[in-house]
């Protein structure tokens, strides 16, 4: 795959989430309590945009360049939309940002087109649901359920495009106006997160508490990166050190790039179940808006 100690530790992380949500959806299954199959059908959304994101779906280009802006800026990466790139130019040619600053707002960028991105997969997914559910002409109870399956699914779409259009809007205005100091938020995800909450049927005291727990989210995401650098370093250093020939050296740069890359690797999976809690949490606050 030619990933990156980052990418790797990265793709541990979303298929030790998806192990554990297979193994919970087995469960589920055994006691008959995914008769629709909805959550099958989720688990194999999460599991192609998993295989998408690492390039392991066949298809050519698929495989997101891996994009390290502490070794090699902002410029091996394409974003896969004119409207995006445009911004992205206009930022970087503005004078409105340091480089600390176009780095994250690079972060930003690519965390928009990987929306697009999980968005485009479960937008085929459910056109190809919809083409089954056409053919068939008697109805019965059975696709009754399916019909609530695809109703699910196209809530979950709606969701997903809310968040790029408020995401792209953001975007927008950062690219032209530079970003706001008072901004409580630096994270994109939380960001995110936190537009959508205020959109949801929170009441003020539970937004409050969100708030919170999104400050303490971001720390724990800002303490990720914070290892994905020094894997990197120590990646880089392990590689420059193996050409040596100096064994003791090597070992011991080998022991720490293990702990770095175990380290990474558990931060991710937390990070990743910590935003899977947090989006199931927004999204039940979303649909009650809807009732």
């Amino acid at each position: 795959l030619h990933l990156s100690a980052v990418k790797l530790a990265e793709l541990h992380s979303d298929l030790k989430i998806q192990e554990k949500d297979e193994l919970s959806w087995k469960k589920l299954k055994a006691e008959g309590l995914d008769e629709d199959g909805e959550k099958e059908a989720k688990l194999r959304r999460n599991l192609n945009v998993i295989m998408a994101k690492y390039g392991m779906n066949g298809k050519k280009d698929s495989q997101l360049v891996d994009t390290n802006y502490i070794k090699d800026g902002t410029e091996s990466d394409t974003l896969d939309d004119p409207r995006l790139e445009k911004l992205w130019s206009k930022a970087k040619t503005s004078g409105k940002f340091s480089d600390e600053e176009l780095d994250k707002l690079w972060r930003e960028f690519k965390h928009h087109k990987e929306k697009i991105r999980e968005y485009n997969i479960l937008l085929e997914t459910v056109s190809r649901t919809e083409d089954i559910h056409k053919n068939v002409i008697s109805p019965s109870e059975e696709n009754l359920v399916k019909e609530e399956v695809l109703h699910n699914k196209h809530r979950e779409l709606k969701d997903k495009l809310r968040s790029i259009n408020q995401g792209f809007e953001r975007l927008r205005k950062v690219s032209h106006q530079g970003y706001d100091t008072t901004s409580e938020f630096e994270e994109p995800r939380v960001i995110d997160l936190w537009d959508m909450a205020k959109s949801a049927n929170f009441t003020e005291k539970e937004l409050e508490s969100f708030r919170e727990e999104l400050k303490h989210f971001e720390a724990k995401i800002e303490k990720h990166h914070h290892y994905q650098k020094q894997l990197e370093i120590s990646h880089q250093k392990l590689k420059h050190v193996e050409g040596t020939g100096d064994k003791d050296h090597l070992n011991r740069n080998r022991e720490k790039y293990a702990m770095l890359e175990e380290k990474t690797k558990e931060l991710g999976y937390k990070v990743k179940k910590h935003l899977q809690d947090l989006s199931s949490r927004i999204s039940q606050g979303l649909q009650h808006n809807e009732l």
